[in-house]
């Protein structure tokens, strides 16, 4: 096997970022969709933006599930175009298409129907109108989501990002006077408050999934063009669908633990107090904001991972995946420098209160760690992704997530003094676990390749 010289570190590394940049600032794009509709609501008032939060809450967990399902599609499409069968590409889109509808259909009606159990999860009651509103107006969005998360994957898949961060760029803007119009009631449209979000971004998701569409379907480039899926529309293709589900309801699953534990974060802390769940909110926030760069990295190395799958290149396959290591290690120690210089500024960026940002620049220092870790699995998790392997680091993330973060979390919170700097030190525990068990995991993969490979040549 040919060594890893810098001439491929180099050469990999450009293919790399012309990747990154692109879904980086997607990824922006759409946390800042939920930063908007919380400043926009929160100038209503604080009813308002207690149900939007609510409203997210909910939203959040289920459409990360649905996208991350779906998402299976690029490293479907990715080996394809490795094995130069440009001509499946089309069929696989296709089937993904009918997958997304089926589950834009369930969620629209999952959505609605989580009204019904507000008052079981301890919504307040003065709270619960509002937020089955904002639900309600949302959930006309889901279909649009799951069809968009499939074109973004071909687009991504294809090498062509560009497209996909344009007009989540378009979306972002088009979302500010949706949420004006409908929260303020302009122009014949009903006054809604902070509900108003969840009808303008099930709009805004409208609008970028239409013109994703056009694009791909009239667009001239190379890439596009000699892929086109709107023609001679196949039928849903069972074998076809079956992989797709098979490869990708683990992935959505595994996000889905990751968000959840995040979620279950707060409830742990909240016995502690507001100054605590406060202050972790802010670490949370930072933290979440950097993970964008190491995530974005982890969905190009999927792209490029899965193209040298197709070819089964196995030295190729290698000298990605350590392009892709050694960046998300330099990635990690510039986050990691940037927090710990500049934690005061961080802190004070998200809160006035002296006492909230005295413990939020405390909980900063467990952050360190959790950069490194976080980056690092999350970046395996992506190499395996493209690789076509994502049920058994399912299960590993479920046991380090659920069975060993949260109940460790839950007894450094509950039941010693440690207070809500328990739980960041659970998390980290789980993210260090994850990082080995996955990293185990991909060198197991990666002789078991070696072998199968060999025997085909």
């Amino acid at each position: 096997m040919s060594g890893f010289t810098f001439t491929n570190f180099k050469g990999y590394s450009l293919r790399l970022g012309v990747l990154v940049l692109p879904i980086l600032i997607t990824q922006f794009c759409q946390a800042a969709l939920g930063v908007v509709d919380a400043i926009m609501a929160g100038r209503v008032s604080a009813l308002d933006l207690a149900a939007v939060s609510i409203g997210s809450g909910i939203w959040l967990p289920l459409f990360l599930l649905a996208t991350g399902t779906l998402i299976a599609t690029t490293p479907l499409i990715g080996e394809a175009v490795g094995q130069n069968n440009h001509d499946h590409v089309p069929h696989i889109t296709q089937q993904s298409l009918w997958t997304a509808g089926v589950i834009g259909i369930l969620g629209f009606m999952i959505v609605n129907i989580m009204p019904n159990v507000l008052g079981l999860m301890g919504v307040p009651e003065n709270i619960q109108p509002k937020a089955a509103q904002y639900l309600h107006g949302v959930s006309f969005g889901f279909p649009a989501i799951a069809v968009y998360a499939v074109l973004r994957s071909y687009c991504e898949a294809l090498g062509r990002p560009e497209p996909v961060t344009i007009i989540s760029i378009i979306g972002l803007f088009a979302n500010i006077p949706l949420n004006y119009i409908f929260i303020h009631g302009l122009y014949g449209m009903p006054e809604l408050g902070g509900a108003g979000c969840g009808v303008a971004t099930a709009l805004t998701l409208w609008i970028n999934v239409l013109l994703l569409a056009t694009y791909t379907a009239f667009s001239k480039r190379q890439q596009f063009a000699s892929t086109r899926f709107f023609y001679a529309f196949s039928r849903p293709n069972r074998a076809q669908i079956s992989k797709l589900l098979k490869l990708g309801v683990p992935i959505g699953v595994s996000i889905f633990f990751e968000a959840s534990l995040f979620s279950l974060a707060s409830l742990v802390i909240s016995p502690l107090g507001e100054l605590a769940v406060a202050s972790h909110q802010v670490a949370l926030a930072v933290t979440s904001q950097l993970f964008m760069v190491p995530m974005s990295v982890a969905m190009a190395l999927t792209i490029m991972v899965s193209n040298r799958f197709g070819e089964k290149n196995l030295t190729a396959l290698r000298h990605v995946q350590k392009t892709g290591l050694i960046w998300t290690i330099v990635i990690a120690i510039i986050c990691m420098l940037g927090v710990w210089l500049f934690r005061p500024q961080l802190a004070a960026a998200f809160t006035d209160n002296p006492e909230v940002q005295a413990q939020a620049m405390y909980l900063l220092i467990f952050a360190l760690g959790y950069q490194l870790f976080d980056g690092w699995q999350v970046n395996i998790a992506g190499i395996l992704r493209g690789m076509q392997d994502t049920t058994v680091p399912m299960w590993l993330t479920l046991f380090c997530y659920w069975l060993v973060a949260l109940p460790l979390g839950i007894y450094l919170v509950r039941f010693t003094d440690i207070g809500a700097q328990g739980f960041w030190m659970a998390l980290v525990i789980g993210l260090f676990l994850a990082a080995i068990l996955l990293t185990l995991r991909l060198r197991y993969q990666q002789k078991r390749l070696n072998l199968a490979w060999a025997k085909s040549v």
